[in-house]
């Protein structure tokens, strides 16, 4: 087996890399990170007309938004109502009808994923199935850079505050994605796309406040320099209340960001991209630490987390000829937590080469290779450590698909990635899918796909103390601990699916899947030292899903869209090899059965727009505590006095004072409830 070490050739190359963006990191005189706009403020900023605000969705017939052209799925565009997969798009309109804050609360609306609070700044977020603070099989990506965390496995949510003005769409794939973007795609990908720089040209100016939002605001400049290159700033900041609990609440949450992008083309054939961003910030919480040689009472601990890190993204697209083209994608990625329990110094190095091209005419190819370098350094305690605590990953990929046109109408995709990787060694994720264009937008699909999640650092070199619940406290320390010989979870998917729109007046977006999971993580007691429990990761759980997905969209006149979601998911999950761990089988009924949301956009005219969303969500069991099923009402009124100029009044969670969404796990912090929200926002673009 290959053996990838610090010391090979491509390692160094990115320590150096790595090393360099830290240094100029480190030298900014600008410590709060306005570094970025420091810079750019040397630049000669030219005044440019005002950016008109994007047409409504709501005007858009129906035939429009089925043909909207989508990249995450075969990574080339094509017509959304023709992709093999279960797809949901979320277009910048959306986000600003929705009254949404963050890209969480814009989540929820997309069917088979499942999105539910913590506290005021953490979220348990997946797709059909197995939801976990650190949930595991969901890759989500920025502008096709990873923010899966490789330390534990997971998103936090809570640094990524996107500025919703600049998202161009999202386009989130509910199923296997590993084919074309590797490990950890496992049940789904979400893909946050951000608007070109010569799509948000002037200035834009958004602020808003309420009772939990206690305030946020944005500024954004975009331009065009002499040499033709289109670029835009921005600076936010936000700054969020803290959730309701009657023991108190301790996780108010506060983040400042700045970036840039700027892209230009060298003729027809040339397309270059570079971007970057940085965020500061703190995120509150109270969280109960096992100390001593008994569990129970534990301490607790009241602090803030501190939040920070900062990316540089490179892209270069060419246009080799009609039927070819490539693109080279490098970015730096770094990022740093202090919290109570964890602290974390990560940086990344990563680089893509992709090519797309037409070798004969009934067959579109697109292949590619990658490597990702990562290092991370860590500080250990009585709670938590690893070993080593400083440590470099590698990760060597490559990718082939290629869609067949065997008919007219008919369409073989098949494809595969191969991957290398320090833990497992090499991973193959094959996939074949056929796409059946019964008539003009209508499609009927099929899929077969294997993919897996590789382990995290964490599953290979932790030392992490538990606190279990008091009534099930063995009386001596609890730790769950590494095993270098955790294997990677595997899962084979079956999908179905139809997408149909009927008469430009009703579109049906149906969605069936059969999912067949192995090597499930367990924890089951290993020897015992003295006085301790040693719980050591392992693959000793089987499982089975399936369920439907059902998107559908009424256009009842022009200016009146209504559109409803519903999913259904069955989770069975089995221990073998005489595995005990009844709290990860258990884990099975973490995600809610049915969610259903229906919404409606309507133009009451004069400019005058309401938007009213009701969303049900049903019962759930998270490590033992029982979580009532919930529905909730969001409704926004907004007002375009005259162009470039809105404000909104939006109101959330409108039928409960507050409601509970989910529980920690492994970290015991403290959950808080998700409370009535209203907020008032006002946008500026001149």
């Amino acid at each position: 087996m290959l053996n990838l070490t610090q010391g090979t050739g491509g390692s160094r190359v990115a320590d150096q890399i790595i090393d360099f963006a830290r240094t100029m990191r480190l030298s900014w005189p600008c410590r709060s990170g306005l570094a970025f706009l420091c810079l750019l403020t040397l630049l000669p900023i030219p005044v440019t007309g005002a950016d008109l605000f994007s047409e409504d969705l709501t005007s858009m017939s129906l035939e429009a938004l089925m043909d909207i052209e989508v990249t995450s799925v075969s990574k080339k565009p094509q017509k959304r109502s023709e992709a093999a997969a279960a797809i949901f798009v979320i277009s910048r309109d959306d986000l600003r009808r929705w009254g949404v804050t963050s890209m969480p609360d814009a989540l929820r609306r997309v069917p088979g994923l499942q999105v539910a609070r913590i506290d005021a700044n953490k979220w348990a977020i997946t797709a059909r199935g197995f939801n976990s603070r650190f949930a595991n099989k969901l890759l989500v990506l920025i502008d096709g850079r990873s923010v899966y965390t490789p330390l534990f496995a997971g998103v936090y949510w809570e640094s990524h505050d996107v500025p919703l003005d600049d998202v161009e769409r999202i386009e989130v794939i509910r199923g296997p994605g590993g084919t074309l973007w590797g490990a950890n795609a496992v049940n789904g990908v979400i893909n946050i796309i951000t608007r070109q720089a010569g799509d948000t040209q002037g200035t834009l100016v958004t602020a808003g406040a309420g009772n939990e939002e206690r305030g946020f605001g944005s500024v954004r400049h975009g331009g065009r320099l002499d040499n033709g290159v289109d670029y835009r700033v921005y600076a936010k900041h936000s700054s969020r209340d803290a959730g309701h609990s009657p023991a108190g609440a301790n996780d108010d949450w506060e983040l400042g960001q700045v970036g840039f992008r700027s892209d230009w083309d060298r003729g027809a054939r040339d397309a270059f991209t570079l971007q970057g961003d940085y965020y500061e910030g703190k995120a509150g919480e109270q969280v109960n630490i096992a100390t001593g040689p008994l569990n129970n009472p534990p301490a607790s601990f009241v602090d803030d987390t501190e939040l920070s890190g900062g990316n540089l993204l490179f892209r270069w697209q060419r246009k080799v000829k009609e039927n070819s083209s490539f693109t080279l994608q490098a970015y730096v990625d770094h990022v740093k937590r202090d919290e109570t329990v964890l602290f974390e110094d990560r940086d990344i190095f990563d680089i893509e080469f992709q090519h797309h091209f037409s070798p004969a005419g009934n067959h579109d190819v697109v292949w590619g290779a990658g490597y990702r370098h990562t290092r991370d350094d860590t500080r250990n305690n009585a709670t938590f450590s690893l070993d080593p605590s400083a440590r470099n990953v590698d990760l060597f990929n490559a990718f082939i698909q290629d869609e067949i046109s065997l008919a007219q109408d008919l369409r073989l995709t098949l494809g595969s990635k191969f991957e290398h990787n320090d833990f497992t060694g090499v991973e193959i994720q094959p996939n074949v899918r056929l796409s059946w264009l019964l008539a003009e937008q209508k499609t009927l699909w099929g899929a077969v796909s294997h993919a897996v999640r590789t382990p995290a650092r964490g599953e290979h070199d932790v030392t992490l103390r538990l606190l279990p619940p008091p009534t099930q406290d063995p009386g001596v320390p609890l730790y769950a601990v590494g095993n270098e010989q955790f294997e990677s979870e595997n899962l084979t998917a079956y999908e179905l699916g139809y997408r149909a729109n009927y008469g430009n007046n009703w579109s049906l977006d149906l969605t069936a899947f059969y999912n067949e999971y192995d090597e499930l993580r367990t924890l089951d007691p290993a020897n015992m030292p003295p006085a301790d429990i040693l719980l050591p990761f392992d693959n000793r759980m089987e499982g089975e899903t399936y369920g439907i997905e059902v998107s559908t969209e009424w256009q009842l006149r022009r200016g009146w869209n209504l559109r409803a979601t519903y999913s259904y998911l069955d989770i069975s999950l089995h221990l073998v090899d005489g595995s005990s761990d009844s709290a990860s089988e258990g884990s099975e009924n973490s995600s809610p059965q049915q969610q259903a949301t229906v919404w409606s956009s309507f133009e009451l005219g004069r400019g005058v727009e309401f938007d009213a969303a009701l969303r049900y969500v049903d019962d759930i069991s998270v490590n033992g505590a029982e979580i009532d099923s919930y529905a909730e009402l969001d409704l926004r009124l907004g007002w375009r006095p005259r162009t470039g100029i809105e404000i909104s009044l939006t109101g959330q969670n409108l039928l409960n004072s507050q409601h509970t969404e989910f529980m920690p796990d492994f970290i015991a912090t403290q959950p808080t409830d998700v409370e009535r929200s209203i907020h008032v926002k006002g946008v500026w673009e001149f």
